[in-house]
């Protein structure tokens, strides 16, 4: 008999890759959109992927109840910084309350589904740089919103693990890239210039932000692997760091996304891709989810950008 498996925000940039791997008769998945509307026949075979908007305790309350998950992948948020700046109620709304309102679903009607609750490097905030990698037991500090719904987030689902006796395992993911990432994020946002300006759809000189920040990035494909091998093995109530160790210059992954092409391609800083607070350097250690579940992060950046850049392509 498959495990059944409810994914929130599965049509999303992870959603989508999440679904691919777990796509065998080991799995049948039910999943959300917001806010599109799933494509017709999304999910046939598998279970179904349905219109449902975390914010509302009602629709989330009757989904868990006429599914009866025995996992639970939380991914549905507003996971972009600079769009929880524009949209901080909504912001809120969604990774507090949705989270919330999901927590409450499960106790209720499903409490003994395992949660994966998809949390964020951005937690850490800018910390006081020391000679070792970001560690789970590191002090956290929210300098914007999104990382404050996350830090909240954490602190609900620990709270259900802990006092409501729940199984909740926290993924505390570092960023990442890969096929099909939205625009708004940076390593998506310079590659689908590149392909705009070999399409002659742009003018060579692509816009960027801040380029001297450092990031561990990991690819998405990678990334679900770690998710599913946390559903797997993960000790309810511990938060895992899911990252590759090593942190690298925005400057740098921007060069490479740039020798892929040949375009003579200009770069210009634009104002509006600079953040309020940005974190200089964010780099983790991943040695508790390699001791739990073996995991280790197998693509390297140079194909995650070229995938990537391949994608935008193909869909532009």
């Amino acid at each position: 008999m498959s495990l059944k498996v409810f994914i929130s925000g599965a049509t999303g940039f992870v959603g989508s890759h999440l679904i691919e791997y777990l796509s065998s008769s080991e799995y049948t998945i039910f999943g959300t959109s917001f806010p599109e509307r799933p494509k017709k026949g999304a999910g046939a075979g598998r279970g179904q992927i349905f219109y449902m908007d975390i914010r509302s305790e009602k629709d989330v309350f009757k989904a868990i109840r006429n599914i009866q998950p025995d996992w639970i992948f939380h991914l549905a948020a507003i996971s972009n910084v600079k769009h929880s700046w524009e949209k901080r109620k909504e912001t809120l709304e969604i990774n507090l309350m949705g989270a919330f309102y999901l927590f409450e679903a499960v106790r209720k009607f499903a409490p003994k589904a395992r949660v994966l609750f998809v949390s964020s490097s951005d937690v850490y905030g800018v910390l006081t740089p020391k000679e070792n990698n970001l560690q789970e037991e590191d002090s956290l500090h929210a300098v914007n919103p999104y990382a404050f719904t996350k830090i909240c987030g954490e602190m609900l689902s620990w709270f259900y693990a802990r006092i409501e006796k729940m199984d909740v395992v926290i993924a505390r993911s570092f960023p990442h890239t890969g096929p099909g990432q939205s625009p708004s994020f940076v390593c998506s946002d310079w590659a689908s210039q590149i392909a705009r300006i070999e399409k002659g759809l742009a003018e060579p000189v692509i816009k960027v932000g801040n380029c001297k920040v450092r990031r561990d990035f990991t690819d998405v494909r990678d990334m679900i692997r770690a998710y599913t091998l946390l559903m797997k093995n993960g000790r309810s109530g511990e938060v895992y760091n899911v990252c590759s160790g090593r942190a690298v210059l925005l400057r740098e992954i921007l060069d490479l996304l740039l020798s892929f092409s040949s375009e003579k391609i200009k770069t210009e800083v634009d104002w509006r891709k600079l953040r309020k607070a940005d974190i200089p350097l964010l780099v983790g250690d991943n040695q508790k989810i390699k001791e739990a579940t073996s995991w280790e992060p197998k693509i390297p950046l140079r194909k995650s950008l070229h995938d990537l850049l391949d994608y935008w392509r193909v869909t532009i």
